[in-house]
């Protein structure tokens, strides 16, 4: 059904030894808004927390981590949930939900004259994606889940192939007319025009508009065997990670531009201040009514296993 290309695999951070002598394993992705966000923590500076030992990972591999059962605390998608609730549990902090910052359908030109596939024209409506080739970064993420949902509403007949390609390769694949579209995230929201390409969907508009939710994207989750008094207190720490952040932009500076893939300043601060806001502190009845709907909203479409959050 798709054709993958493997991600690079997770690289080691910062880490320190707990008082009993191993570590707390955390993996979260190198971009902007995780490094800032776990800044404090992962570098001593939450007072009383259990140090962790880091992990740097794109979120398909955390995604397959999790379903693995592999990493004791890890950054996963939304949309892999229903399938690693058994092993994992929902924290209600660190993660990543919002408004106007959903993924971004692209093509090559907005009058459709530029080259999709084969020759063939670029898409210029919804429509003209009917039976066309969209590269997306991973099946399990929200932005499938939201592309796959906008689709059946806006697409007749659906799409067609499906190719799963690393993020940072899908704008140059939709220029050069490898795929007729591309699904996008992170930066690319910031950057997509330096590559001559066209937005024909906004999908967290498509979200919001449909639901009146904020967007889900990325969740934190921590292994059920570290017990209930363990996961407290590095939800705690999270949370006191976040707040330092707040307090504190600058001191995470270097260690967010350090891991940020060669990101300009000014994009790496448009990408934490559009993904680190009040649901990275607190997950709260919003946030969490928005992942039940987006979830409900894919079991329904047969996208992925029903599932019941704690």
């Amino acid at each position: 059904m798709t054709e993958a290309t493997p991600t690079p695999g997770p690289t080691r951070g910062p880490s320190a030894a707990s008082a009993t002598g191993a570590a707390l394993d955390v993996a979260y992705s190198p971009c902007p808004n995780d490094t800032f966000t776990f800044h404090a923590w992962a570098h001593g500076l939450v007072p009383g927390a259990e140090p962790p030992e880091v992990t740097f990972a794109d979120i398909d591999v955390t995604n397959g981590m999790a379903e693995r059962g592999e990493g004791s605390v890890l950054k996963v998608s939304y949309a892999v949930l229903p399938w690693v609730l058994d092993t994992y549990t929902l924290l209600p902090c660190g993660g990543a939900l919002g408004r106007g910052c959903g993924p971004l359908v692209l093509t090559c030109g907005a009058d459709g004259t530029g080259g999709g596939t084969a020759g063939t024209a670029a898409p210029a409506t919804a429509a003209d994606l009917s039976g066309r080739t969209v590269a997306v970064p991973s099946e399990r993420s929200t932005a499938y889940l939201l592309f796959r949902l906008w689709a059946a509403a806006h697409v007749p007949g659906g799409v067609g192939k499906i190719v799963v390609l690393p993020f940072h390769e899908i704008m140059p694949a939709v220029r050069d007319g490898r795929v007729d579209a591309g699904l996008v995230i992170h930066e690319a929201r910031f950057t997509y025009q330096r590559f001559g390409l066209h937005r024909l969907a906004d999908l967290g508009e498509f979200w919001e508009d449909t639901t009146g939710h904020p967007i889900p994207l990325g969740a934190i989750i921590a292994k059920r065997s570290l017990g209930a008094e363990r996961i407290a207190a590095l939800t705690d720490a999270i949370r006191a990670s976040v707040r330092q952040a707040w307090e504190r932009p600058e001191a995470s500076r270097d260690y967010v531009l350090a891991h940020a893939q060669e990101m300009e300043p000014e994009v790496a601060d448009q990408h934490i201040a559009l993904y680190v806001n009040e649901f990275t502190a607190e997950l709260g009845e919003e946030g969490l009514a928005a992942v039940r709907e987006l979830l409900d909203r894919a079991a329904a479409e047969g996208l992925v296993p029903p599932v019941t959050l704690d």
